[in-house]
């Protein structure tokens, strides 16, 4: 999967890698809502119980991505010659450094 590209370059805003563990601590709280509304009815009205909604758990915008952003690939190609421009010593590391950029920045 070295090789793989994104089909769409929308990536997370931050420099999170991943909101797994957020995600563990959301479902958490969501199973024992739940578990405890379901417990506290009535054997009658378990019909009637409605899901605890996501909102009432948690809140996307404090996980650790606060939300997507589409990155334009030109935009990137400019960022990249910029950086690479800046770092570099010669016209040669200049160019592999750009490639190494869009290399990791475009990977999934």
């Amino acid at each position: 999967m070295s090789r793989s590209r994104r089909k769409t370059p929308i990536s997370g805003i931050t420099t999170c890698r991943s909101e797994r563990d957020d995600k563990k601590i959301w479902h958490g709280r969501w199973r024992a809502r739940e578990r405890t509304a379901l417990a506290a009815a009535p054997q009658e009205a378990l019909n009637n119980h409605l899901p605890t909604l996501e909102n009432q758990v948690s809140d996307v915008w404090s996980m650790g991505k606060d939300g997507k952003c589409y990155f334009d690939p030109k935009r990137q190609a400019a960022a990249a010659e910029r950086v690479a421009s800046r770092m570099a010593q010669n016209s040669r590391e200049r160019k592999t450094l750009k490639q190494r950029l869009l290399h990791k920045w475009i990977s999934k």
